[in-house]
């Protein structure tokens, strides 16, 4: 029987759910090495720890954690902040589904923070008017 790639993986630089987990656990507490992350883990998808170290060596490879020798253990710690991985995520969906039109994203961006609540709607638009601000600054 042929092991089938998840369709959910159609991004190319998408994350699987245990790197995310990982990211997760080095933003939360960086400095841990392979055994401590496996120990924050959810009891409901705790790795064993030689599938922790590959995971590990994936992201190393892939930039996303740097990694320091302490003894005989790698300490791993995030390269890539939460709001810089999800910003390169939606780019990547940006970039798969986008028509051509800069319409569609943007009210994507608006019903999203819609959907959420109005304060994240509010959010968005302080969000807005602050990048104006920092940008009309470069202008001068």
């Amino acid at each position: 029987m042929t092991k089938r790639r998840s369709s959910s993986n159609v991004l190319p630089n998408t994350l699987g759910e245990l790197e995310l987990g990982v990211m997760e656990a080095l933003w939360d507490a960086p400095h841990l090495d392979a055994k401590a992350i496996c120990d924050v883990m959810p009891q409901f998808r705790k790795p064993n720890l030689s599938t922790m170290q590959s995971t590990l060596e994936r992201l190393y490879r892939k930039g996303m954690v740097d990694r320091e020798k302490r003894g005989h253990a790698y300490h791993y710690f995030a390269c890539v902040s939460r709001a810089n991985l999800l910003a390169r995520m939606m780019g990547e969906v940006i970039h798969l589904l986008h028509d051509g039109r800069l319409e569609t994203i943007l009210s994507s961006f608006v019903n999203v923070a819609a959907d959420i609540d109005q304060a994240s709607l509010a959010e968005l638009e302080a969000l807005i008017a602050m990048k104006k601000q920092e940008l009309e600054g470069r202008d001068d």
